[in-house]
């Protein structure tokens, strides 16, 4: 049956739309998704990214360290703070299986890496708050902290996001944060960085591939 110029209007009208939805879609899947200025997920990155750079802080020992003392290791590092109830937590639980992994698997490699805890939460965590969190996690972990200047400096060459959650009905306040885990390379520089629920084994997979470069 022959149909109407209104029909074939229509017709016409969905299948414009049809087209301009699968253009649209096809032009959104080759973007780069974000989350707080970072593409989620684990990726790498061919071109410099500006991810990391200089720091002095003091880890738990009480002793003043710098991007410096990690010269020829790899970084696992992340940015948290002992009183998270979360993210912190399982991200530092996360980063010790994928040590622990990466060790029995290649001993040599988990030897370069050095875990690294920096607070975003200086007015609490103390030298002994980190002395008595870091043992939780990893025998190796460096637990740093410092003044809230020094701690502005750090996360911000990482690129950290973090702020002091308001809550006049809780006791104690949260810290909202960026929950990414970097991997730093040998010269110090971005390698990639993972979400908190990574699998570890594939982290240690990374690392490897990072260490065989």
């Amino acid at each position: 049956m022959p149909q109407s110029p209104f029909a074939r209007a229509l017709l016409s009208l969905g299948l414009g739309v049809a087209v301009l939805a699968l253009g649209l879609a096809a032009w959104l899947y080759t973007q780069p998704q974000e989350s707080g200025g970072f593409i989620v997920g684990e990726v790498s990155v061919s071109g410099a990214a500006q991810v990391g750079g200089p720091f002095v802080l003091v880890d738990q020992a009480g002793a003043t360290r710098s991007e410096k003392d990690f010269s020829g290791k790899f970084m696992l590092v992340y940015f948290g703070y002992t009183y998270c109830p979360d993210f912190c937590p399982t991200s530092l639980s996360v980063m010790t299986q994928a040590l622990d992994q990466l060790a029995e698997r290649d001993p040599a490699v988990a030897a370069q890496v050095v875990p690294v805890f920096i607070t975003v939460d200086p007015d609490r965590d103390t030298v002994e708050a980190m002395a008595a969190y870091a043992p939780n996690f990893h025998e190796r972990l460096v637990a740093l902290t410092g003044s809230a200047e020094q701690i502005a400096d750090a996360a911000g060459a990482y690129r950290v996001y973090y702020a002091k959650v308001e809550d006049d009905s809780a006791t104690e306040y949260l810290m909202d944060h960026t929950t990414f885990i970097y991997l730093m390379d040998r010269d110090g520089a971005y390698a990639t960085h993972f979400a908190t629920n990574s699998p570890p084994a594939k982290i240690a997979e990374t690392i490897e591939q990072w260490a065989e470069r």
